[in-house]
């Protein structure tokens, strides 16, 4: 693979594990991050596959490219955690803005999405992305054909390739799906994945995009 680390802050978490389990399977080489180091390690030797285990700022200290995977509530704490160690680095965020108990509707932030929020509290000097949020993390941990698009956002293309990449290597099949304002799209499409789930009775409901894609060029 690339040799980059990657660091997956908020690791322990159900999406963040299964994330992580993927792209260590995958060949890349993984940190997984937690408020509290020891809950890493004891993640990261649960699952196995060559994972390390760190404190969340220590994991961003030691990754080329962080993916964060935490829950909204979490989102601003676990931020200014690592913000001190990912200036000049590709920053992914998975955000979803559900706020219980309303999970089932729309609730953006102010900024217009989580991925935006991120970008402000993060500041200049981060390149941000955003993906991963349409995918059933239960059915991401098991070793199964999840069947699943991933759409990818950012301002930045050469960034948006690498999660791209990422998402194909983990068994999806990631899109580029534009700029980071995007992202808010996708975020408020999670909710109504929520919804379908429980009216269809769905295990997991998530997107697919129709014709044939012609992959873009440089």
């Amino acid at each position: 693979m690339s040799g980059e680390m990657i660091a997956v802050v908020g690791g322990t978490g159900n999406l963040g594990a299964a994330i992580a389990w993927r792209l260590a399977r995958a060949g890349y080489d993984v940190i997984i991050g937690s408020r509290k180091a020891e809950a890493a390690i004891e993640k990261a030797a649960e699952l196995g596959c060559g994972l390390k285990g760190m404190a969340n700022a220590d994991a961003a200290a030691a990754a080329a490219l962080i993916i964060v995977t935490v829950p909204f509530a979490a989102q601003e704490a676990t931020l200014a955690d690592i913000k001190p160690y990912v200036a000049g680095k590709i920053v992914v965020d998975t955000t979803v803005p559900l706020m219980p108990p309303k999970v089932m509707r729309v609730q953006l932030p102010a900024e217009g999405s989580a991925a935006a929020r991120a970008e402000g509290l993060l500041g200049v000097g981060v390149t941000m992305v955003s993906a991963f949020h349409n995918v059933a993390a239960h059915k991401l941990a098991k070793d199964i054909d999840v069947g699943c698009d991933v759409l990818v956002f950012g301002d930045d293309k050469a960034a948006r390739s690498k999660v791209v990449a990422l998402a194909d290597a983990m068994g999806l099949r990631g899109l580029h799906a534009g700029a980071l304002v995007n992202s808010a799209a996708a975020e408020a499409l999670t909710s109504i994945l929520i919804f379908m789930n429980k009216t269809y009775q769905v295990d997991g409901a998530g997107i697919r995009i129709t014709g044939e894609l012609i992959a873009p060029q440089g």
